[in-house]
């Protein structure tokens, strides 16, 4: 069988690998199992500031919802290097942003699935960006399950991967979805966590979340927070430096995209605090163009950066 005879699904997993992505998988469209778990989350307040994800939640309860006409999802991964130091900045946040990046190598995907099937296909590419459960999708298009920490584990990466999806007129053979719960009685996701964010395996307290608090929290850290928080200056790894299927198969960096940028490389959390403090509009700009970074925006990485200090300073007993 030449490639071109290969079923479409089969050309599309080695074209997505080709570009980068792993783990890839297919899933059909439809209701969200998970929708009733996410509704009362959503109630319990753990999303605290993150009211965009009440808006339109409607559209989270059917994949169908959000682009009409869709029938079916290509889903990936992209690894952002797992065996990366740990530091002040989660890994993820350390070199270009993966909304860019992965929304780009999708439509590109995109433009290729419309080539091979030699007529313009509609659809539509989400990173993260709509009302979308995607971590259910990823599970029904068989890249892992939603381990005790919430993430998606896949059994050959680990967690450290983003996910992506790119949705699509088209009716595709799906994937067997991922089944198993292969956490077992571990619980050193939940023990480990700093603040004690996790009410029960897979529910998280958003709102005592060290990723959370440096990122999406929009006012003053809770001052009883503020120890907890440490030497974290932008997000938080803790619950997947701990996880066994990352001790075990997390990747080295390989996507150049992803490296640390010149303004956090080989910073350690208190000088990097320090440069953040003395950052004023123009050179914050500047040394964040592209990063996820800048969600935080320059108020809230100064917020940041004096509880790492304070932290220091506590810590050693001399100023910071």
């Amino acid at each position: 069988m030449t490639a071109a005879q290969e079923p479409l699904e089969t050309r599309i997993r080695a074209r997505a690998a080709a570009m980068g992505f792993d783990p890839v998988g297919i899933t059909s469209l439809g209701p969200a199992r998970t929708h009733d778990a996410f509704t009362e989350w959503l109630r319990s307040g753990y999303a605290g500031d993150m009211a965009y994800l009440g808006r339109g939640a409607e559209k989270r309860y059917d994949t169908r919802l959000p682009f009409e006409g869709v029938r079916s999802a290509v889903v990936v991964g992209l690894d952002y290097g797992g065996r990366e130091p740990a530091g002040p900045v989660a890994r993820y946040a350390r070199g270009d942003d993966y909304h860019d990046i992965m929304t780009a190598r999708l439509r590109e995907l995109h433009d290729w699935i419309s080539a091979e099937t030699g007529a313009p296909v509609r659809g539509r590419a989400y990173v993260d960006t709509g009302p979308i459960l995607e971590r259910e999708l990823a599970q029904r298009a068989g890249l892992g399950w939603i381990g005790k920490n919430t993430m998606l584990v896949n059994p050959r990466r680990g967690s450290f991967f983003f996910i992506g999806a790119l949705f699509l007129d088209l009716d595709l053979e799906s994937d067997a979805p991922f089944e198993a719960d292969r956490c077992g009685t571990c619980t050193r996701c939940l023990d480990a966590c700093p603040t004690d964010a996790f009410v029960a395996p897979r529910v998280m307290d958003a709102t005592r979340c060290i990723s959370y608090l440096t990122i999406e929290h929009r006012s003053a850290i809770p001052e009883a927070l503020q120890p907890l928080i440490g030497s974290h200056l932008y997000g938080c790894d803790v619950c997947q430096d701990v996880c066994p299927w990352n001790h075990r198969f997390a990747s080295e960096l390989a996507e150049p995209a992803f490296a640390p940028r010149e303004a956090v490389a080989g910073r350690d959390a208190v000088t990097l605090a320090h440069e953040i403090a003395a950052m004023d509009d123009e050179t914050f700009p500047a040394a964040f163009r592209r990063s996820p970074m800048k969600r935080a925006r320059l108020s809230g990485l100064k917020r940041n950066a004096a509880v790492v200090l304070g932290n220091a300073e506590s810590s050693s007993g001399e100023p910071y």
